[in-house]
């Protein structure tokens, strides 16, 4: 019996991958579990299973006191000493109690707990192999749909596809092969719980790093990815070796690099340009396949105006502008992308001041009294007048408040509308008359002075009417 549960140990180990040592601890805390359930004056119990023989021991362990409280968990000093003198108080006493039999009960019990502690053990396992993995590329087979959610088989776990992660216009087929971006993994009652997508931009990066053997060396390095999962995407790339071309080496001969990932990606189109530490050629390079006259960035603002000629406008803000926006994503940077004859226009607009218009023609200067009078208009400034019954109604309104004397503000401000609206009425008549009057003598002198210059008119000659 002991040499089959060394084997059944053995068998666990290699088939399942669970340590030896793991299943151990399991079989003693189930043997105690069962050893406490079976004997209530079982307090402290320590079991040893020896490895080699397969023999199973189960000691109890008290105290050593000079007075014993409770005797099982402690010991008097006497009877300890008549085991051993060498026990002093506070010592541990350990004494096997190892039974001939379980029975029944016993060994279900035990037999619960080790699968239960097995089971554990294994879920463990999974988490900790897909928790080192996370942010890496997975191979899976696709095993049902349950409420939009695609269950991709990984081995030893199924995976969750959730909607928001699965590519737009891309069908999942029982037992089609597809490659997963393994985003994060959780512990649950039922085993882990693994997320993956299929438009993270990690997909598309580590799909380069696949396919590309300079990317997984070292050689050329992948500095940024944009990327609307099902329609296009953008990767910059850089190298570190002068003579390794970054964009030629992702693209492989004929295109035969990015057309596996093309394919394996349902068609989506990818644009690959060079990465440079000036940010006016990395937006350029963005921009690809649209062609760049001038890039004004603003370092401050990390935003860019961007000159394209007039008839690649369009192809540079892409359809629904997804060129334009995939370029800022990749860029980090605000881009504003202009004609050249728009640009023209705001630079027109920015830079040049607008001609002086022409100046009017010299009005003769006004006469000497017409001057005093403007002159004593605006220096005489009207009087001042206080309306008696607003004073009244705003003191009023203050010893009207809390602890006032209650008087309606309301009531008050009705009496005195009509008084202002008549006390202005006059103000603005008063004000009509008297520029009408500084108007006809500005013209009865203006009549005086035509009647100087235009000369007499001739008399009537004799026998003419």
């Amino acid at each position: 019996m002991n040499h089959e549960l060394l084997d059944a140990l053995d068998e666990l180990e290699r088939t399942r991958g669970i340590s030896r040592q793991v299943l151990v601890e399991a079989i003693e805390a189930a043997i105690v579990s069962a050893y406490r359930r079976n004997y209530a004056n079982a307090q402290n119990v320590r079991v040893e299973l020896d490895e080699e023989s397969g023999q199973i021991k189960v000691y109890t362990r008290r105290t050593v006191v000079e007075e014993v409280t409770d005797r099982r968990a402690e010991i008097g000093l006497a009877e300890a000493r008549e085991i051993d003198r060498s026990y002093q108080v506070g010592d541990v006493l350990e004494t096997e109690v190892t039974p001939r039999d379980f029975g029944r009960i016993a060994a279900q019990t035990a037999k619960q707990v080790v699968i239960q502690r097995i089971r554990e053990a294994e879920r463990d396992m999974v988490y900790e192999e897909y928790a080192s993995r996370i942010d890496d590329i997975i191979t899976g087979v696709v095993q049902r749909h349950e409420q939009r959610n695609v269950f991709v088989d990984l081995g030893k776990v199924e995976a969750i596809l959730t909607p928001s992660e699965q590519m737009p216009n891309e069908i999942y087929r029982h037992n089609d092969r597809i490659k997963v971006y393994l985003m994060d993994v959780k512990k649950t009652t039922k085993g882990p719980l693994v997320l993956v997508s299929r438009t993270h931009p990690g997909l598309l990066k580590r799909l380069f790093e696949l396919e590309v053997p300079e990317i997984y060396d070292g050689v050329v390095e992948i500095r940024a990815v944009a990327r609307e999962a099902g329609f296009r995407s953008k990767i910059a790339v850089s190298s570190r070796d002068p003579n390794v071309d970054p964009v030629g080496a992702c693209v492989g001969q004929k295109g035969s690099r990015v057309q596996q990932i093309v394919s394996e990606l349902r068609g989506e189109k990818i644009d690959i340009v060079a990465w440079d530490p000036d940010i006016g050629r990395f937006i350029a390079n963005a921009l690809s396949p649209a062609k760049v006259v001038g890039v004004f960035p603003n370092e401050s603002q990390k935003a860019a105006r961007v000159v394209v000629p007039d008839n690649m406008l369009s192809l540079a803000i892409g359809k629904e502008g997804q060129n334009a926006r995939l370029a800022a994503r990749l860029t980090g940077w605000k881009i504003d992308i202009k004609s050249e004859s728009q640009m023209a226009e705001i630079i027109e607009t920015e830079l040049f001041e607008p001609l002086p218009e022409e100046q009017p023609e010299t009005v003769p200067a006004p006469p000497p009294e017409v001057v005093e009078a403007e002159e004593a208009e605006v220096a005489a400034p009207a009087p001042t007048t206080v309306d008696r019954d607003l004073l009244d109604a705003l003191v009023s309104e203050l010893l009207g408040g809390e602890g006032g004397l209650g008087v309606d503000l309301s009531e008050k401000a009705e009496e005195v509308k009509p008084k202002r609206k008549a006390a202005k009425s006059k103000e603005k008549k008063e004000k009509k008359e008297k520029k009408e009057t500084v108007v006809l003598k500005d013209l009865t002198d203006l009549g005086a002075l035509l009647k100087e210059e235009l000369p007499p008119e001739p008399e009537p000659k004799g026998g003419e009417e």
